[in-house]
C-alpha cells in the first residue's frame, strides 16, 4: 500500500470540516445556533455543503486537468475531457433544493472517483492517490446522502 504523504492527508482531512460541519448542524440545534451566529447562514448545514462541494468538484477538474498533461496524444486529448466533466458536472446539476443539489453532488463525487481511477490506472496520477480519493470520498458522499435525506 502507498503512503499518503503527510501534507497531503492532513489538508484532504481539513477538507471534510465544511461537509462534517455542516452535517453536523442538521442534527445539533445548539450547534446550528452556534454556527449561524458565528459564521452565518451560509455556513451551516446544507448550504455550506453545497457551497463547498461545488467547489470543491471545479478545483478536482483543475487536478485532474493536471495529470492529463503528464500524458501524450489520444490518451491527452481524452483527460483533458474528462477532466472537465466534475466542474460541468457542479454547473449544470447542482441546484433545485438542498435535497437535489445534496443529491447531485453525491453522484458527482462518486462519479469523480471513476475518473480518479482512470488517470491512476494510466499511471498519471501519484500511487497513493486511490488510498486518499477514497477515504475522503465515502466521507463526503455519506455528509450528502445524510443532508439529502434529513
Amino acid at each position: 500500500m502507498s503512503q499518503i504523504p503527510r501534507a497531503a492527508l492532513i489538508l484532504g482531512l481539513a477538507g471534510l470540516i465544511p461537509f462534517l460541519f455542516g452535517t453536523a448542524t442538521l442534527f445539533s440545534a445548539s450547534l446550528a445556533q452556534w454556527g449561524l451566529e458565528i459564521f452565518g447562514a451560509r455556513f451551516i448545514g446544507p448550504y455550506v455543503q453545497i457551497f463547498y462541494g461545488t467547489i470543491i468538484l471545479s478545483f478536482m477538474s483543475g487536478v485532474i486537468w493536471g495529470f492529463a498533461t503528464k500524458a501524450t496524444g489520444t490518451v491527452a486529448a481524452s483527460g483533458y475531457a474528462l477532466s472537465v466533466v466534475p466542474a460541468l458536472w457542479a454547473f449544470f446539476m447542482v441546484g433545485g433544493g438542498a435535497r437535489s443539489a445534496s443529491l447531485s453532488l453525491a453522484v458527482g463525487f462518486i462519479g469523480l472517483i471513476a475518473i480518479d481511477y482512470i488517470f491512476w490506472k494510466q499511471q498519471l496520477a501519484p500511487p497513493w492517490w486511490m488510498h486518499l480519493r477514497i477515504l475522503l470520498t465515502t466521507v463526503v458522499v455519506i455528509c450528502l446522502f445524510l443532508t439529502a435525506n434529513a
